[in-house]
């Protein structure tokens, strides 16, 4: 996916959730502070290192009350993608070009499936020649533990990401494909685990319900100052 009226910047702080400060190195701005929108409702640990690479988005809609969009941060120098309100469109394009390979042969994929009257999954995927229908939920991941440059989910405890994790396996239970889906938005990483210190309510249920047949795929992405694609599968530990 590219990205559009895409500029480099320092960051400076998060506050309020959806407010960033970053100081422009180029575009129009170059040399000002600019209030960007933060599309990200996590805790983003690890991230907001002051000083760190930014990468912004220049929005040409008028209406907008903040014509930038917080895209990446590099606190490491490696780029972490922290828009989250991209993670199923880059999704919806891999499962389209088929580079998920384990979810690959649906003729028919519909996001945003309605399960219940409470609940959507991201993903329905039916008429594939010889697999069931399929559920697939996708969590965006950019936690990263340094020491063994594991890619880690969740940041922070997520009532709403264990729910999910209940109602895919209520779902295999019928003769479904379920899935969790984890897009992890940094290249610097080896490999896949569960955050079990944050939330190990969700660390014991993804394990129990993974030797159960829940299918697990972490899938890392590859990124540029302009551009993030879904790239490859890596290890789970």
């Amino acid at each position: 996916m590219k990205l559009m009226n895409a500029y480099e910047g320092r960051f400076i702080k998060r506050y309020k959730r959806f407010f960033a400060d970053v100081e422009m190195l180029t575009g129009p701005d170059a040399g000002k502070l600019i209030t960007a929108h933060c599309p990200n409702t996590g805790s983003m640990k690890g991230l907001m290192q002051e000083g760190s690479k930014a990468i912004v988005t220049l929005s040409d809609n008028p209406d907008r009350k903040l014509k930038y969009t917080l895209e990446m941060l590099a606190p490491t120098g490696s780029l972490v993608g922290v828009n989250t309100s991209l993670t199923n469109k880059l999704v919806h394009e891999a499962l389209l070009s088929e580079t998920i390979k384990e979810l690959s042969g649906y003729k028919n994929i519909k996001p945003e499936h309605k399960i219940s009257k409470e609940t959507r999954l991201d993903f329905f995927l039916s008429q594939h020649p010889t697999l069931p229908d399929c559920y697939v939920e996708v969590k965006n991941v950019t936690l990263k533990d340094e020491s063994t440059n594991a890619a880690l989910f969740p940041d922070a405890v997520t009532e709403r990401g264990l729910k999910h994790l209940n109602e895919l396996y209520e779902l295999q239970l019928t003769g479904a494909r379920a899935v969790m889906l984890y897009i992890i938005q940094r290249e610097d990483i080896d490999y896949y685990t569960v955050q079990n210190v944050i939330d190990p309510a969700y660390a014991k249920r993804a394990a129990e319900l993974k030797n159960l047949g829940l299918e697990i795929y972490p899938y890392q992405c590859k990124l540029t100052a302009d551009e993030i694609k879904i790239d490859k599968l890596v290890p789970i530990k």
